[in-house]
Formats: structure tokens, sequence, C-alpha cells
């Protein structure tokens, strides 16, 4: 049984393929009528008494007995018409092909006999060319309550015997006469070629046998492909107009009017897209619909640059309104750290933006320090001023009126955390002889703190680990670094007096002690932090100052660097002057 049809062999066509019975251009020829007795060709002819030959069955054709002869295969059983269904108690179960006359479907000729068929079903509608050969008459119910309605007539006397060539004219496959429109009619009535009643060839090799209810599959499928291009047009269609369809017949999205009342402060959470921020404006009542709000962004191409954060809004705004709005920087309630700044600043400027009392978040930050999510490696020596320095990264965090500086803090120390994730802080610890990734993040917060200019990092790096270097003969692993002293006297000054800076006994004090201070100093931002993981080697650099205070100067060797403080202090003399000192 092949997918599509039947093979080649002799396999039977099971009844409940979908193309059984068809005898499309492959099937073979039509099947012809005969007489056989008393029962026209079309019709199992019975064997009340088959001969089987379970080891060599032969059949032979007699093509004036109806057909095939002979011995059937093995479990073949005589077809009883009145029983087709293989019921009647004196009639065991038929082969309905054991003695079919005419030409085989599929073997025939070649040898080949149908083994099996589908049995005749009772009660089903006959066509009304079949009904003019054959007749239809009701047969007598069987003992077994099974009744027959339809099946062959047998002729009656004078009428003339299909096995009679004579009687039917020189073709007995005569044409049916002109009918209703059947299954194989033209689905176009106005189709040239077919008229009513028009078979196909399929329909014509069927003309001699019962029509077993099977829908016309070329009408079905055409219906199918009309359906299926009728909804495709709809959707492409729709697909095509989209928005401008819908606002055409059902108007723009509802919007308010005007600039709005009141005040409210709306948070727009980090990652959220510009296509969802009009659903929460909506959601606040700033705007009346999250539609007027994408309608809004597509005429204002400013609108791009939105971001999240929190912003002071109104209430009840026109959608074009409340964009303008939200460019605005005044609306936006953004707490700013820059690059380099100390923990103690950054606590400062959390408490005017909550207005809360002053000293108020430096005292949360030292009692909750380890519940704002510190790495572990964070706080690793007693002699750190404040564990939240360095960790608390420079950018800009939205903050509104009813935020709690726990809370501030902590996303900040988040920030942090995720930074620095990207540097392979370990690591790089070890490659430059540091003892942990805090020690790094220390070298990043002197190297921003001083340095003039995002040029200056990598030097300024480079002159952190020449001097910590065991081979130093200069400083003898002393930084020397002025911004470590400013930071333990939370000061910024440049000019300090060299009795006051080389006897201040602290940790943090690199002229006085060796090495680096216990942390940080500062908040580094990203270019600290690369510049430390990669810093420049082109010399060995030791000294450096700013002469004109906007540019650094590196040398790599204590005289040179001495020609340029004398430069420095010949500046500074002259400012004395003007200043009138």
């Amino acid at each position: 049984m092949t997918e599509y049809g039947r093979g080649y062999g002799s396999e039977p066509w099971h009844p409940e393929d979908p193309l059984y019975g068809d005898q499309g251009p492959y099937g073979g020829q039509a099947q012809q009528p005969q007489w056989n007795g008393q029962q026209p060709a079309g019709y199992p002819q019975q064997h009340p008494h088959p001969q089987q030959h379970p080891q060599h069955p032969q059949q032979q054709y007699d093509p004036g007995h109806g057909g095939w002869t002979g011995a059937p295969q093995a479990g073949r059983q005589p077809y009883d018409p009145y029983d087709p269904y293989g019921q009647h108690p004196q009639h065991p179960p038929a082969d309905p092909y054991a003695a079919q006359g005419g030409h085989e479907y599929y073997g025939g000729q070649d040898g080949y006999p149908f083994q099996e068929t589908q049995q005749l079903p009772a009660q089903q509608a006959v066509p009304p060319h079949a009904q003019q050969q054959y007749g239809q008459v009701p047969h007598p119910q069987h003992p077994d309550g099974h009744t027959q309605e339809y099946g062959p007539q047998h002729p009656q006397q004078g009428e003339p015997h299909y096995d009679d060539p004579a009687a039917v004219g020189d073709d007995w496959r005569a044409e049916p006469e002109p009918a209703e429109r059947g299954p194989g009619d033209s689905f176009f009535a106005d189709d040239p070629d077919d008229g009513p009643g028009d078979l196909d060839r399929e329909d014509e090799e069927q003309s001699g046998r019962e029509r077993r209810g099977k829908k016309n599959k070329r009408r079905s499928g055409t219906a199918c492909l009309v359906v299926i291009l009728a909804l495709g047009g709809v959707v492409g269609t729709v697909g095509y107009f989209g928005r401008d369809f819908i606002m055409r017949h059902f108007g723009s999205a509802p919007d308010y009017t005007g600039e709005g009342t009141g005040e409210v402060q709306v948070v727009i959470p980090d990652g959220v897209p510009l296509s969802e921020m009009g659903a929460i404006l909506a959601k606040d009542d700033v705007i009346k619909s999250a539609g007027a709000f994408t309608e809004a962004a597509d005429n204002n191409k400013a609108s791009r640059s939105l971001q999240p954060g929190t912003y002071s809004l109104r209430k009840q705004m026109s959608a074009a309104a409340a964009i303008d709005l939200m460019l605005d920087p005044k609306s936006r309630n953004g707490l700013t750290i820059r690059e380099g700044l100390r923990a103690s600043a950054v606590y400062e400027m959390i408490d005017k933006k909550l207005k809360l009392k002053a000293g108020t978040t430096k005292e949360v930050a030292k009692s909750q320090a380890k519940n704002l999510g510190l790495p572990s490696w964070a706080d690793d020596s007693p002699k750190i001023k404040d564990p939240l320095e360095g960790f608390l990264y420079p950018s800009t965090y939205s903050v509104g009126d009813n935020a709690k500086p726990a809370d501030v803090l902590k996303e900040m120390v988040g920030r942090a955390t995720q930074e620095y994730q990207k540097y392979d802080l370990e690591a790089n610890a070890q490659k430059f002889h540091l003892t942990s990734p805090l020690q790094l993040i220390t070298v990043a917060s002197l190297t921003q703190a001083e340095g003039m200019t995002h040029d200056d990092f990598r030097k300024m790096a480079a002159v952190v680990y020449n001097r910590l270097a065991p081979t130093n003969r200069d400083t003898f692993q002393r930084l020397e670094f002025d911004s470590t002293f400013n930071y333990l006297k939370n000061q910024s000054k440049i000019n300090i007096s060299t009795e006051e800076i080389r006897h201040y006994n602290d940790p943090y004090n690199t002229y006085f002690y060796k090495g680096l201070p216990p942390g940080p100093i500062g908040n580094p931002g990203a270019d600290a932090l690369k510049a430390t993981i990669n810093p420049d080697n082109s010399d060995k650099w030791l000294y450096f100052i700013s002469v004109d205070g906007k540019t650094t100067e590196f040398t790599t060797n204590y005289k040179d660097h001495e020609k340029l403080v004398q430069e420095f202090n010949k500046r500074q003399q002259e400012k004395k002057k003007q200043n009138g000192n």
C-alpha cells in the first residue's frame, strides 16, 4: 500500500482509505457488467462449494461464466448478494472478488485478481444511472433481521440480458441518459468543455458501479483554495493598513488636554522601555492612556532620550505636555554622584535630597554597613575609616522624596559590585602583586584623586605601582600622595607644609607609612578602573606635578621633577602678588 494510492502489488485497498473506489487516470479500465447465471456482472458470483487448494491455488478466466473461476485463494468464501455482511445463517462469509466478471481494476489481465474489497453497504443511495441499469427492489428480510434495500434486480422475461451485445447496440457500454448534475459535472456551469451531466474520466470509469457517496475532490479542493485566498486577503489587508485603519475609523487614543494640575512623583524603574512608560504614567493618572503617550512619543523624536528615574510631574496632563516636562532636567529627581567623590560628600547629598537632618545618612551607613550588600572582601582591615568608601559607584540614581537612605545606599553598593565584576579584580590584584581586590580599588581611587584629566590616569597608575616596587630607591615604597593626607583630614588643599605632612601619624598618611592606605580614599569611575588594570609602562614613571593646575607632568627621576617643582612654586608666588598677599 503506497501513501497516495494502491501500489503495483496485490495488497487490498482498505475501505476506509479516502481514495477507496477511485478509478482515476491510473486505475485501469471501467468495469464491464456481464451476466452469469442469474446475476449481473459487477456483483460477486456465488460459489456454494468452493474448492480450496492451500498449496497451489489455480484460477482460470472464463469469459462466458462471469470472469475468474476455479479455486479461490485460501480463506475466501462465496459471496451472497442478499447477505453482503456475511450474516446469513445458511451462507458463510463470502469473497466479493472470488469470481467477479469483467476486467480487474488493478490486475485483471496481468493475473493479479483482487483478494478482498469493501462489502456492499446497506441502505446506500444508488445513482440515477445505476438505478436504470440494475433497478431498485427491496429484498425480503432475512431471518437474522437484516434487510437489504438495494441490490441487483433479476431480469424479467423479455428484457435484454447485458451479456447479449445485440440487445444493447454496437457498444453495450452505452452512455447514460442525461441526468441532473452529478458529482462528476463541471464545477463551473459556464465551462464550455463541460455541459450538464458531463463526466470526467474518473466518473466514466465509476459509472458501471455503484457510487459510494464520495465527494468530488476537485470541487472540494477548489472551494478550500477560494476560502484560504479570501482569508489571506483579509489578514493581509488588516496588516497592511494596520494602525492607520484603526485611527481612521476609531480616532486617536483618549488623552487629557493642558498642562495638568498639582504634583505627583512617578518612578520609572530601570530597564523599562519607552513603550511601557506610558502605562506607568497612566496608572498614576498623569496621562489618560498609554496609547496617547505612544502617539505623542512618535511625534517627538527627543522622547527617545528619556531614561528611567524619578520624575516630578502633574496630574491629568496631555501626553505631549508630559513628555516635554520629562525632558526638562528640572523634573528629574535624580541624584548624580560624580567620579572620585568621597563617601562623606555622598552622605551629605542624600540628606539634602531627602530633606533629612545633616548626618542622618552617615549614621545609617555606619550602623547598617553589613546589610547593604558589600562583597566579602570589602572590609578586611580594622583601620578602614569607612567601609562604604569605594563602593558608592558614580552614576545617576533615581531618588524620590519618600526614599529611604538605606535603600539609596544599597542601590549604589549593588551598582558598584556589578561594575567591579567586569574587571576580574582577584586575577588583576595578583598580577600587580596586591594582596586583595580591595587594594586594586584603592589604587583606582588614588589614580582618580591625583589625575587631572582622563589622559593622566594610565601614567598615574604606573607611578603607584613603581613606587610600591621593592626596587624603588627614591621613595622606598612610600607613595607620598597629598590626596591621602587630605582624605584623612577631610579637606582639599594644595599647599601643605612639609613639617605637618611628614610627621602626622595616621595609617592614611602615605608620607608617614609605606605602601597603600588601608582602603580607598574615594569612589573611582570606569576610566580610573580601566587605567588601574592597564597602566602606561612606556617608561618608569615615578614623579608627577601639575604646574598650571590643568595638566599633569610626569618624570622618571627626581632631578627633572625638582625643576618642575621650582616652576610650580614660582607660579604660586605670582598668584599671591596678584591677590595682594
